[in-house]
């Protein structure tokens, strides 16, 4: 692949003089155009990706601030949580497979399935007559966030260049996810307030209709022959519950802590899944996984990495958002309007990112983590009911730029040296990495600061300290670039 976008023309280095008359202006110009009509479809696709992934990032937050009217529908008590942890559980268990099927069944199919899903979720949700089809609605969500992830990972590897051209579209795409997590707060507060819980549902619609529109055209068909050899359906089924069943274990131990019975039952069940997966997949002549993925450097660190990220970066936003409203006293809609300071900071980083990454994908994962530990270590010191908002913004800021050099770096990472086929399959195991690293990272959290005098400044320099453990895992990136049909070796 020679160009940022992989419909435009590739060219070839000349050997000799071209056979038959030079080519006149009218080939020049049909061939300018050809070359700015795939541009503009490039665009467009990035387009279509980026807002596609805003969706979900909208999606991750607009229902937090909308729990209080949405128990009104007759949730139990304790039953309320259900609503984030079925779209967590049905995210997290169908990545993996569904990153196979990406790159089985195509890239555009699994695409739009994600999309159809999504769309479907927020209907089911936003009419829900009960708290049973509300849930259903948020895990036909969440299933619909599965297939789009590893779907939009592909799209990108697959249609812009390895180095410069893949990260500013990862860059970007990890831009409009950040912002719509922010713009999923501050949404969820607006239309809750004036026209009640079930417009965070609905408004999701229009914006799957405009994303259709963007891809319509722009997403390349997948190939029309049927896939070659089978589906491995028993592997494929046995790393779904592994993986939904590990989410929801770690949901019931956030939830009710390490003692609770339901916590453990499904953490052993998990165990079970992963050791007969391990078999099946060992016998199966078409794995979901292959000896490739597993001897990977590129891969193995950028998991890693997505794991460590959501663990400490990815609960931060927890801590603080329990900080902002129970210390300091801020209403739900005010604390979204505070974290529009760390969603530019990390617009800032994604767009740093890309370009470090160009350079040195080792020296961004690790220049961004460390930006990111120092930072933190100084808020876990500074951070309490009298912090100046100075102060509090400005490490906010600054710890975010971290965090966004890192998402961007990190994907790029996963990615790097896989074939183009293989990208549904790589963006499937890196994003479970970072919803298992999200799952992980909350329980622990959650448990380590359940006996400290001040959650917040405890949760803070337990962060610190999984973000260094980041930098520490950054400098495993090999130096060199990998060959697509082999493992990385320095």
């Amino acid at each position: 692949m020679t160009s940022a976008y992989q419909d435009t023309p590739q060219t070839r280095p000349a050997t000799g003089p071209a056979p038959g008359p030079a080519p006149g202006p009218a080939a020049g110009t049909a061939a300018g155009s050809a070359v700015g009509t795939a541009t503009r479809r490039g665009a467009t696709l990035l387009a279509a990706v980026a807002l596609a992934q805003m969706l979900v990032g909208i999606d991750y937050n607009i229902v937090f601030v909308a729990l209080p009217e949405i128990a009104e529908l007759g949730f139990r008590q304790g039953s309320l949580p259900w609503v984030i942890s079925a779209y967590a559980i049905a995210f997290g268990g169908l990545l993996l497979l569904c990153g196979r099927l990406v790159d089985r069944y195509g890239r555009r199919r699994l695409f739009m399935a994600g999309v159809a899903l999504f769309a479907l979720g927020s209907v089911l949700g936003g009419a829900a007559t009960s708290p049973a089809l509300l849930v259903i609605g948020r895990a036909v969500q969440g299933a619909g966030g599965a297939a789009l992830s590893p779907a939009i990972l592909a799209l990108l590897s697959a249609n812009f260049e390895e180095g410069p051209a893949r990260n500013r579209a990862l860059g970007i795409w990890g831009a409009a996810g950040s912002a719509g997590m922010v713009l999923g707060s501050i949404l969820g507060g607006v239309l809750t307030q004036a026209l009640g819980w079930r417009a965070v549902f609905f408004v999701n619609v229009p914006l799957v209709v405009l994303v259709v529109a963007l891809a319509w055209r722009s997403v390349p068909l997948d190939r029309p022959e049927a896939p070659a050899g089978s589906l491995d359906v028993k592997g494929g089924v046995l790393a779904t519950a592994a993986a939904a069943l590990t989410v929801m274990g770690l949901t019931f131990a956030t939830e009710d802590g390490w003692s609770s019975r339901a916590a453990w039952v499904c953490l052993g069940l998990a165990a079970l899944a992963v050791a007969a997966c391990v078999g099946v997949e060992s016998r199966a002549a078409a794995p979901l996984f292959r000896k490739e993925h597993l001897g990977n450097r590129h891969l193995a660190v950028g998991t890693a990495s997505t794991f460590l990220f959501m663990a400490g970066f990815g609960a931060l936003a927890y801590f603080v958002t329990i900080y902002l409203q129970d210390t300091r006293g801020l209403s739900a809609l005010s604390t979204g309007l505070v974290f529009v300071v760390p969603c530019a900071g990390v617009l800032i980083g994604t767009h740093v990112g890309g370009r470090l990454a160009t350079r040195s994908l080792r020296v961004a994962l690790v220049s961004g983590n460390l930006v990111g530990a120092v930072v933190l270590t100084v808020l876990a010191v500074a951070i309490g009911a009298e912090t100046g908002w100075a102060v509090l913004l400005t490490a906010l800021f600054l710890l975010s730029v971290g965090q966004g050099v890192v998402f961007t770096a990190m994907f790029a990472t996963a990615a790097t040296g896989s074939a183009d086929d293989e990208q549904g399959t790589v963006g499937g195991i890196a994003t479970t990495g970072q919803q298992l690293g999200g799952a992980v990272g909350l329980a622990v959290l959650v448990t380590l600061t359940a006996g400290s005098g001040d959650t917040t400044r405890a949760a803070v320099g337990w962060i610190a300290a999984i973000v260094a453990a980041g930098a520490a895992t950054a400098l495993l990136v090999p130096r060199t670039r990998q060959d697509p049909a082999a493992p990385a070796h320095d």
